[in-house]
C-alpha cells in the first residue's frame, strides 16, 4: 500500500481531537479504532453493518454528520452521494487509486458517463479543497520506506483549471503554490534526494518530468520532460 488508510486516520484523529463533530467513518475493514475526543466518531464496517459504501454514505446522511469519511470510491453511486454530500455542506474525505493529484480528479470525473463530466467537473471545482497524492518509496538504504506526497490545494485559480479540464495549468499551479501549501512529486522527490532518503536514480525514474528531476539532481538523462 502506500499508506492512504493511515493519511485518513490521522486526519480524523485531529479533526476528534480539535472540533465538536459528529463524525462518520464508512471503512473496508476498519484499521484504526477512533475514541471518542472531543467529536463523536461512529465507525461503519462494509459488509459487518453494511452492504456497499454507496448504501452506508446514503444512511449516514440522514445522522446530520459534519465529517464523513469513505475508505474507497470504488464505483459511481458512492463517487455521486459523496459529491452531493460535499455539495449540502458536509466535510467528506476518501481516497481511490491514482497515480498522482491530477489523475485523481480526471478518474473522479471519468467514472461517470461521457455526458455528465462537463457537470461534473463543475462539481468538483466548487466542492474540492485539496487532494493528497502519496507514495512510499525504499529509502536509500532499503531497509524502509519513506513517504513522498503531493499536495494540490484548490485555489480560486485551479477550481477554474478544473472546470475547463486543463491538467497541465493545474501542474504548473501547483509547480509555483508553494505559498499557499502546494507541493508537487517531483519537487518532494529532489528533496527527498538531496536530503539522502531516497536513491537520487529513483527520483528519477518516479518524476513526472523526469528531465527536470535528473536535471535538478545533476544526473544524466535522456527521459522524458
Amino acid at each position: 500500500g502506500c499508506g492512504k488508510s493511515t493519511t485518513l486516520a490521522t486526519i480524523i484523529d485531529q479533526i476528534n481531537e480539535n472540533f465538536n463533530f459528529n463524525i462518520i467513518t464508512i471503512e473496508d475493514p476498519i484499521e484504526f479504532v477512533h475514541r471518542h475526543k472531543r467529536s463523536l466518531v461512529n465507525q461503519r464496517e462494509l459488509y459487518s453493518d453494511t452492504n456497499s459504501f454507496a448504501e452506508a454514505l446514503h444512511f449516514a446522511l440522514r445522522e446530520d454528520p459534519d465529517v464523513i469519511m469513505v475508505g474507497e470510491m470504488r464505483d459511481l453511486e458512492t463517487m455521486r452521494t459523496a459529491v452531493t454530500a460535499a455539495e449540502t455542506g458536509h466535510l467528506v474525505f476518501s481516497t481511490l487509486h491514482a497515480i498522482d493529484s491530477i489523475s485523481t480528479i480526471d478518474r473522479m470525473c471519468a467514472m461517470f458517463p461521457t455526458e455528465e463530466q462537463e457537470y461534473v467537473r463543475m462539481q468538483l471545482s466548487m466542492v474540492l479543497r485539496a487532494v493528497i497524492a502519496q507514495r512510499l518509496l525504499p529509502t536509500k538504504n532499503e531497509m524502509s520506506r519513506v513517504m513522498c506526497a503531493e499536495l494540490m490545494i484548490v485555489t480560486p485559480g485551479v477550481a477554474n483549471m478544473i472546470r475547463q479540464g486543463q491538467p497541465a495549468l493545474i501542474y504548473q499551479a501547483m509547480e509555483t503554490g508553494a505559498s499557499v501549501g502546494m507541493v508537487s512529486f517531483d519537487k518532494q522527490l529532489v528533496n527527498l534526494a538531496r536530503k539522502g532518503m531516497i536513491d537520487p536514480d529513483l527520483a528519477v525514474r518516479q518524476a513526472r518530468h523526469q528531465k527536470g528531476v535528473a536535471d535538478a539532481l545533476g544526473r544524466q538523462s535522456s527521459l522524458r520532460n
